[in-house]
């Protein structure tokens, strides 16, 4: 049963996360980066995004109950910031961006937003870690959850490792390309975000 669970688990978490979907994003989000700050951001991005999971699975529930938010709403949420984030990528405002900060010390860091939140750690993620800690009644039950959540984000790593081995195999143009779809994918994934979360308010309401 417990070997059941955790397979169970790691297959839901994996479809929800994407580690595979989320390597062309990040390599969209830190073009012209160094491999140096292209690790720097993967590292902080998988760290923040596993404590951040890590803190839902236990408290998650509570949280939200208690400053009465609704997942719904967090869904919602979401979905606007991921919009937003798309429009960068269909109208280039990031790179115009890049542009400005060329002269700075300090490169552009997509690390926490998007990337982390909400990515990796977005509503369905954290909506799929409360339900699987609350699913559990046992010590083991809730290692095996952040176990299965770790691995996750570990594939989540090593795709981002591999962001730069992808880039020169796509080329600049390739790159741009990739830019503008994963823009478009981005947008309705978020329109999708919305959605859902209307869609739940409007079954909680029936």
């Amino acid at each position: 049963m417990e070997s059941a669970f955790f397979i169970s688990a790691f297959a839901t978490l994996f479809v929800v996360i994407d580690p595979i979907g989320l390597a062309p994003i990040f390599i969209a989000l830190t073009q012209g980066a160094s491999s140096a700050h292209r690790r720097t951001i993967a590292v902080r991005a998988t760290v923040i995004a596993l404590i951040l999971l890590t803190l839902f699975a236990f408290f998650g529930e509570a949280v939200l109950g208690f400053i009465g938010i609704t997942m719904p709403a967090f869904r919602i949420a979401g979905g606007i910031l991921l919009f937003i984030t798309a429009l960068d990528m269909l109208f280039e405002r990031r790179t115009k961006r890049r542009e400005d900060q060329a002269e700075s010390d300090h490169p552009p860091d997509p690390s926490v937003f998007p990337l982390a939140i909400p990515l990796i750690a977005g509503p369905g993620a954290i909506a799929t870690m409360i339900l699987l800690a609350g699913s559990v009644d046992s010590a083991f039950g809730m290692l095996a959850v952040l176990v299965v959540m770790a691995a996750v984000l570990a594939l989540v790593f090593l795709m981002f490792l591999s962001a730069g081995i992808i880039e020169r195999a796509l080329g600049h143009t390739g790159i741009t390309v990739t830019t503008r779809l994963l823009g478009m994918l981005l947008a309705a994934l978020s329109v999708q975000f919305v959605l859902d979360g209307l869609s739940a308010f409007g079954i909680g309401g029936a």
